[in-house]
């Protein structure tokens, strides 16, 4: 399985709440550009999770519009900046299996993306993740292994 983590794209803060801010032009644009560099690599995702908040909606709008449909995508409530790693990567784990996905997409927050990255990954430091940014974990068995992280600003 391939394991794709990514964080939205850059967010406003004109909002009545963290749940409703919405991505900027800049975010839409960087959102574009790791769509288009994981469109290289990846023809397809199988399975793909959002965060119900508006700006992980939004960024998961953005990369649909370079891949075909999912088999299936779901909004997971456990995706949310402050839920329980521990917990996010079980559920994302746990659905993978159940749906067979061998390429899987979870769009979400920081800090949960860099815990859920130490928790699935042994004896790795939470990484930090750039707005619109991407870690790639490979399963090879049981184990789960980093194989790339990159942001719009590496890709250039």
């Amino acid at each position: 399985m391939q394991l794709f983590l990514m964080r939205h794209g850059e967010a406003g803060y004109d909002a009545h709440s963290d749940r409703e801010r919405t991505i900027t032009e800049l975010g839409r644009h960087h959102t574009e550009q790791m769509s288009n560099f994981l469109a290289r690599s990846v023809t397809e995702f199988d399975l793909v999770f959002v965060s119900p908040y508006l700006r992980a909606q939004q960024t998961w709008q953005e990369v649909a519009k370079h891949f075909p449909e999912p088999r299936k995508w779901l909004v997971l409530d456990e995706l949310t900046p402050s839920a329980d790693p521990c917990t996010a990567a079980d559920l994302v784990c746990a659905y993978a299996e159940q749906y067979r996905a061998d390429k899987v997409l979870v769009i979400a927050h920081m800090p949960l993306l860099g815990y859920m990255v130490s928790e699935l990954v042994r004896g790795i430091e939470p990484p930090l993740f750039a707005t619109s940014g991407v870690t790639l974990l490979d399963k090879h068995g049981e184990q789960l292994s980093i194989s790339w992280q990159h942001s719009p600003y590496t890709i250039a």
